[in-house]
């Protein structure tokens, strides 16, 4: 009976540390994971505009890493970016998908301020926090911050957002807060 209890006691101390031995390697793996998802995060223009596909440039980069998602599905971060993502991969860059070469040129929200009611919906839908405005007041965009994701348009209930390319030339009555950019945020080289 008493080896039977030893053998019964061996084997649980062996099950205990074989389980400790998963939580550690499972919590290391997990902070490698969380390390490599972030520097691609990190190389991707932050529009969360979901060109790619994927809600923002988070999921897409953890996409990316699990090998669920191509270089080339970033339009607003073009070759710089499917370069930095190669490097970061140890992959060979490779163009633009075809299917998103036709995106449109960089753009920007404009509200046209006679007819917005401050409802602050698209205030909400803002990825980057570029429509700055309080309920019940009109609301304006910050063209520096514009990433033209067009997420704002459609839960506007009076139809008073529109995208225009990025000039200096506007719709009447449209007004800029910031100076336009010629492009939109660009990830810095990873070095």
């Amino acid at each position: 009976m008493n080896t039977v209890l030893a053998a019964i006691g061996v084997l649980a101390g062996l099950a205990l540390l074989l389980g400790g031995l998963i939580v550690l390697i499972s919590r290391r793996l997990t902070d490698r994971e969380g390390a490599a998802v972030e520097r691609l995060n990190a190389a991707l223009p932050q529009t969360q505009c979901a060109q790619c596909g994927y809600p923002g440039c988070r999921p897409y980069a953890a996409a990316l890493l699990a090998g669920e998602a191509d270089i080339n599905r970033c339009p607003p971060g073009g070759e710089a970016t499917i370069a930095a993502l190669a490097r970061l991969l140890g992959r060979e860059p490779v163009p633009l998908a075809p299917e998103l070469e036709r995106a449109p040129p960089p753009q920007v929200a404009v509200i046209d301020e006679s007819r917005c009611i401050g409802c602050t919906l698209c205030l909400r839908a803002c990825p980057v926090d570029a429509i700055v405005g309080a309920q019940q007041y009109m609301h304006t965009v910050i063209t520096a911050e514009c990433t033209g994701c067009e997420l704002c348009i459609a839960p506007c209930p009076v139809d008073c957002i529109d995208l225009v390319p990025r000039t200096d030339r506007l719709p009447a009555g449209a007004r800029l807060q910031a100076p336009v950019m010629d492009s939109p945020l660009r990830p810095a080289d990873p070095a």
